[in-house]
């Protein structure tokens, strides 16, 4: 596999250089570092394999991966990083990113990450995998919710009372209002809480705005 590296410490690519030339299927075809560097110089039709640092100077290695994820789709980026936090990892991805793994792994880990995202892996560090794996969750919730909430719509009077909460009306005052018992404002409102699984007024009137209730 051809292989460009894009990394901006001096002392990492030059460990990088040393680890991959040993490797008889691995041939390193570019090093720089920074991403215009990269930009200009490299003959993209010769790269398989693009390993990078997010945090370069200059034009960010994100904005790389949006560019090269653009205008060169058969190549496979994989980030060599120290950045694991949620934004980084997610961004990344999202950019063109195949694989994730983070600095300070072992040298053989890194290698096989190269060989799996050649052969059309995503190989990621475990706790990359980990923030990926919660984010799906967290989106298959959020459906979930959504669904829920399409199946249990507030009834044009329930939005009404909602939307008079959000006015900061009490529940005599919406009472008066509608011209009903404030038993029955409380019922309604019990009712609302129900349906946006609310824990109380402010999460009540939150979740209405969320979801273009009021």
């Amino acid at each position: 596999m051809n292989i460009c590296i894009v990394e901006n410490h001096i002392t990492t690519l030059d460990n990088l250089r040393l680890l991959l030339a040993g490797e008889p299927d691995i041939r390193i075809v570019s090093c720089h570092q920074t991403a215009e560097a990269a930009l200009a110089q490299v003959n993209w039709e010769q790269v398989d394999v693009l390993l990078l640092d997010l945090g370069l100077p200059g034009m960010s290695g994100l904005e790389l991966i949006r560019r090269i994820n653009s205008q060169h789709h058969e190549i496979r980026v994989i980030v060599h990083t120290i950045y694991e936090d949620r934004p980084s990892v997610l961004d990344a991805i999202r950019a063109g990113a195949c694989g994730y793994i983070l600095k300070g792994c072992r040298p053989s880990q890194l290698i096989t990450a190269l060989h799996e995202i050649y052969e059309g892996g995503a190989p990621m560090s475990p706790s990359v995998a980990r923030t990926v794996l919660f984010e799906f969750q967290n989106m298959a919730r959020e459906q979930n919710n959504a669904t829920t909430l399409q199946n249990n719509v507030l009834t044009l009077r329930e939005r009404t009372i909602l939307q008079y909460l959000e006015q900061g009306l009490t529940y005599k005052a919406i009472a008066l209002r509608l011209s009903i018992a404030a038993s029955t404002v409380h019922t309604h409102i019990k009712n609302i809480y129900g349906k946006l699984h609310a824990r109380n007024k402010i999460d009540a009137i939150r979740k209405g705005r969320y979801h273009n209730i009021i």
